[in-house]
């Protein structure tokens, strides 16, 4: 699941030729409502790909089905980029023109949601774990930051780090809810060194020292928020309010995880109203 098609959806989101809104309440509406129109249509429109492609990988019916759907989505992006949009990739017509995104970053993400839906991702090594990171978050940033108007070199590096410390944040939230459609994206390698070399959903979070594979996690994540920030602070503030934002608000959650813990029964991990009000505050001043 991308960072932003963990964002819910608008309940008036019924076709697939108008571009999905995402919910009110969420800290992605929330960003970019502040940015330009231009901006933020072109975002609402890369945001619909991704719910649509998400909605592919996790609710798309048999594996078969899954994987062809994923297929035509491939095929609809090189139509697009051959001057042939289909009525559900016509709303990244302008975006493409006017902002530049590349078709191998749109590629790069139904790559990702293709490892979700090709089998159930349980225990991945580090490399692929990485991998998917880049596919389902990183690549969302690469089409993300050229909207937002950051430089090539910079952008493409919090693309890098910002996505991967979100989708590693989404990883460590949501680890009970990922158990439940059997799959764990906690890395091989920490499950390993406290004795689990075959893990299941199940017997990963009943293990007594599951907290230290999510603390070595959440380390990770850390270091990848701090990377974003250094970037973000050498860049124009216009330029980065919308990832500041995203990248605070979720920075919230993860404070709260390492705050709870992981021991069961562990309740989802959701940032107050004023605690993203703040957040708001701190970061959309330009």
């Amino acid at each position: 699941m991308t960072a932003l098609a963990s964002q819910p959806a608008s309940q008036a989101e019924t076709t697939t030729e108008t571009p999905a809104l995402p919910a009110a309440g969420s800290s992605f509406y929330t960003a970019m409502r502040l940015l330009p129109a231009e901006q933020r249509d072109a975002m609402y429109a890369v945001y619909a790909f991704c719910r649509a492609v998400d909605d592919v990988a996790d609710d798309g019916g048999a594996r078969e089905v899954r994987a062809a759907e994923l297929d035509r989505w491939r095929a609809d992006i090189d139509a697009l980029y051959a001057g042939r949009p289909v009525p559900r990739t016509q709303p990244l017509v302008g975006p493409v023109r006017q902002f530049g995104l590349k078709r191998e970053d749109f590629q790069a993400v139904i790559d990702g949601m293709a490892m979700d839906a090709e089998a159930d991702i349980v225990a991945p090594d580090s490399a692929t774990l990485d991998l998917y990171c880049d596919r389902v978050a990183s690549a969302v940033g690469r089409l993300s930051v050229r909207i937002f108007g950051l430089p090539e070199e910079p952008g493409i590096r919090l693309a890098h780090h910002l996505g991967r410390a979100l989708q590693l944040t989404n990883i460590l939230r949501d680890i009970d809810e990922d158990a439940g459609r059997g799959r764990l994206y906690l890395p091989a390698e920490p499950l390993a060194a406290i004795g689990l070399s075959h893990p299941t959903p199940e017997s990963a979070l009943a293990h007594p020292r599951l907290a230290e594979v999510c603390a070595r996690l959440l380390d990770e994540a850390q270091g990848h928020y701090d990377a974003s920030w250094a970037i973000m602070n050498r860049e124009s503030r216009r330029a980065t309010k919308a990832p500041r934002i995203m990248g605070a608000a979720y920075h919230l959650i993860l404070v709260g995880l390492r705050r709870r813990g992981w021991a069961a029964p562990r309740s989802r991990v959701k940032p107050g109203k004023l605690a993203l009000i703040g957040v708001l505050l701190r970061q959309a001043i330009v």
